[in-house]
């Protein structure tokens, strides 16, 4: 039965892929006002600039180098702890406790945050959770991150389990969203039932329709699907996730079972790379290795004929740490300068002292002049105001204690970390 319903889903995609799509509404931004246009009609215009100034070049902040001379140009932001899935690997079974609202970072500390690391030399945001879909004010926080562009932000990005993703994607991409990273570990309805103890494997699937329909009219969003391969459980599946990216311009990335607090991480459950390409290679002979950009942490591949690409994030067996660009906050506004790292800064308390330990709100990011004193650089790109050179500071200095690379997987089942589900990935 469950093999039947896949065949009928993976048929109905390869029509969708042949042009043959229901006409739906969105929205598109023009000359600043909005309007509204039909699959039918003309493809929309192109979003606003992403960076300004693009030849203008500047050392790279001190803050964001380590000792390794690695430029953390990107930046991934939890907000949220609450998930509508409960995936294996990543939510303990018997669940997790979530923060009290109050040590949660607001949305005004959250743009205050993505507007500091901005001005340092950030690149790239990414949205995570739990997962983001579920935070009520989710657009129009990334409506706020996505005027960073003015200031040389280039990229904005979600990772997200796509339940609830459809019926917000329109406005995001009026925000300025440039890339979706979409996790699904089964094309099984039943298997994923199992694998994320929830249903929503339609959901997931028409919000996947939708972000390939929006491309088609011009959207320009890099579509990437993210599935965790576990031995015994889905590792099967592996040739039908390559048979997606046939038809579709999509990357499919396998990535390998990582150990994090509550998940029961063993060896035995690990499908590892070699084991991943050895089952591929058998089904595809002509699979060829593609060229990877420096900070990449997948190693990319394309079958000659196939549409999109496939990938493999290899951080058990082949780890990418020598070239990693990446920093981490968590919903609790802590910093992480390693995903696999236990050791963690609070930014929340540092930016709530002048307020007397109170979250932010709209009336004090506006009061004591945040986002304002961000953007008051010196003539070496260090800030004016006080308050940015303590946070600075600490940030510079938590860089600095990171290490050349993460420990081995034996070590990494034995340390102490946060579940998945409160890092953000």
């Amino acid at each position: 039965m469950a093999q039947q319903k896949f065949k009928k889903w993976t048929a109905c995609l390869r029509l969708f892929s042949s042009n043959i799509f229901i006409q739906r509404t969105f929205r598109v931004v023009e000359g600043g006002r909005r309007c509204l246009q039909t699959s039918s009609g003309a493809p929309p215009t192109s979003r606003p600039p992403r960076s300004v100034n693009e030849s203008t070049t500047k050392p790279f902040s001190d803050f964001l180098t380590d000792r390794f001379h690695r430029e953390h140009d990107y930046l991934r932001i939890s907000v949220t702890e609450r998930c509508n899935l409960r995936c294996l690997y990543c939510m303990p079974e018997e669940g997790i406790e979530l923060s009290p609202p109050p040590k949660l970072l607001t949305t005004p500390e959250i743009l205050y945050l993505s507007s500091l690391f901005v001005s340092q030399g950030v690149k790239k945001i990414r949205l995570t959770g739990g997962e983001p879909t579920v935070r009520k004010d989710i657009v129009s926080l990334m409506q706020g991150i996505g005027q960073l562009r003015k200031n040389g932000l280039r990229e904005l990005c979600l990772t997200t389990n796509g339940i609830s993703l459809h019926r917000k994607l329109d406005d995001m991409v009026q925000a300025g969203l440039t890339g979706v990273n979409l996790s699904l570990d089964t094309l099984d309805p039943f298997q994923f039932q199992i694998m994320t103890r929830r249903s929503g494997f339609e959901a997931v699937m028409k919000s996947i329709d939708r972000i390939l329909e929006m491309n088609r009219l011009g959207a320009g969003i890099k579509l990437k699907i993210n599935c965790v391969v576990m031995r015994g459980l889905n590792d099967h599946e592996i040739i039908p996730f390559v048979e997606m990216s046939r038809e579709l311009p999509i990357e499919i990335r396998f990535i390998e079972y990582m150990p994090f607090d509550g998940n029961k991480w063993n060896r035995e459950k690990m499908f590892s790379y070699q084991d991943m390409l050895t089952v591929i290679k058998r089904e595809y002979p002509g699979l060829v290795k593609t060229a990877d950009h420096e900070n990449d942490t997948s190693k990319t591949y394309k079958i000659p004929g196939f549409e999109g690409r496939i990938g493999f994030i290899t951080s058990m067996t082949h780890n990418f740490c020598g070239t990693c660009n990446r920093l981490r906050i968590t919903s609790d506004g802590n910093l992480k300068v390693c995903l696999f790292g236990n050791s963690e800064v609070s930014l929340r308390d540092i930016i709530r002292k002048e307020n007397h330990g109170l979250p932010i709100d709209n009336e004090a990011l506006q009061n004591l002049g945040f986002l304002e004193s961000t953007t008051r650089l010196d003539n070496n790109g260090e800030p004016v105001h006080e308050r940015e050179r303590e946070i600075l500071n600490i940030i510079g200095m938590a860089v600095k204690r990171k290490k050349a690379k993460h420990a081995g997987m034996d070590e990494l089942k034995n340390m102490k970390n946060r579940p998945m589900i409160l890092i953000g990935g």
